[in-house]
Order: structure tokens, then C-alpha cells, then sequence
């Protein structure tokens, strides 16, 4: 599978959902505890547009800390036009960054997650490809971000999909959507209801 060419897909399926939300839905609460929608949507379009020499000045100036650079880059992304965002999503969707050290499976996994993040509280469905859900699920599983798997209480279980044909480890079987295994992996409390079985506690 081309995955910067799955990546662009996902790119503009949110886009092309974006562009019907409401005002009111736009300042609805994201699964991302710090951002609306309309925050994380202007984090979708951050490495477009900020690019890795504008990230790392960020940093500089919040003195190194990730998380808070972050925020404020996606912040202040989202004080352009909704519209500016929605189509700069779309007509940028081919661009293919993805961080230092890591594949396209990333920046793939990043744009699941976040779409998800917009839909679920809007009680809006999203459908995902069985193959991409599968190559996110395995990154966050057993790639370089496995050590989610056990932060989040997902270790030492065997997860398996209910609707895709996925699985992974060994122990306690636990089951549930995929799209929920992929949210409660990415660290999500919203993926945890989901799931049956012999759930950790978390």
C-alpha cells in the first residue's frame, strides 16, 4: 500500500467533513483535552504549514517543552478562517512530512486518531479502511509507540478487532471495535467504553 497516498485520502475525508460543521460544532470539546475542533483541525494543517524549522523555533521559545509548543502553534493556526484551514487540509494533502526517525505509518496513525477525535464527540460516523485501521493499530501496538500500549494499561492482553481482521499479543482476550482499540492505544479514555472482555483497569 502507497501510504502517503492513504495519508492524503484520510487528509481529505476531514476535510470534506469539516467544511459542513456548524460554528457551534467547530467550538465543540475534541477528544484532545486541550483543543475544540476547530483547534485540532488547525493542528492537522500545522505541518504544512509551520514545517520542521518552525516547529523547532517554537521549541526554542517555550524552552523545549513539546507539548506546550504544540499547543501554541495549533492555537495560533486556528485564528485563520475556518476556511483557510479546511482548504489548505485538502489542497495540501499530498505533503508528505513525518517526524524525525519515524515512517509514513505516523503521520498516518496521527490523522486516524484525529479524525476521530473530531467526530466522536459530535456523535458524527467516520468511516476508516480496514487496511489503514490495521497498519495504525500495529504501529501503536508493536511499533515505536508500543510503550502507549503499556502506559495506557494495554499490555500483556490479546486485543483483537470485532469488525476487522486484527489482532495482537498474547494473554486476557480483549475485544472491541476497531476504531475504539485504536482510541483507547492512542491513549483516549472514549476508545475504553467500547471494549470487552479482560479489560485492564486503566
Amino acid at each position: 500500500m502507497d501510504l502517503f497516498a492513504a495519508i492524503a485520502a484520510e487528509r481529505r475525508s476531514i476535510a470534506d467533513l469539516l467544511e459542513k460543521l456548524s460554528p457551534q460544532q467547530l467550538e465543540t470539546q475534541s477528544l484532545c483535552s486541550a483543543w475544540t475542533v476547530r483547534q485540532l483541525a488547525a493542528h492537522l494543517v500545522m505541518p504544512m504549514e509551520v514545517g520542521m524549522p518552525g516547529f523547532m523555533l517554537a521549541m526554542l521559545r517555550h524552552r523545549g517543552d513539546f507539548d506546550r509548543a504544540n499547543d501554541a502553534l495549533a492555537r495560533k493556526q486556528a485564528q485563520r478562517p475556518f476556511p483557510e484551514i479546511v482548504a489548505t487540509l485538502r489542497d495540501k494533502a499530498d505533503h508528505r512530512f513525518t517526524p524525525p526517525g519515524q515512517g509514513p505509518e505516523a503521520p498516518l496513525t496521527d490523522v486516524l486518531v484525529h479524525g476521530l477525535d473530531i467526530t466522536r464527540p459530535l456523535g458524527l460516523d467516520h468511516q476508516l479502511p480496514a487496511e489503514h485501521l490495521s497498519i495504525s493499530l500495529d504501529y501503536l501496538a508493536s511499533g515505536p509507540s508500543k510503550s502507549r500500549a503499556a502506559s495506557g494499561g494495554l499490555s500483556g492482553v490479546r486485543l483483537q478487532a470485532e469488525d476487522i481482521d486484527w489482532s495482537h499479543g498474547d494473554g486476557p482476550l480483549v475485544t472491541g471495535p476497531a476504531k475504539s482499540l485504536l482510541l483507547a492505544l492512542a491513549g483516549r479514555d472514549a476508545g475504553w467504553q467500547d471494549l470487552r472482555g479482560e479489560v485492564p483497569a486503566h
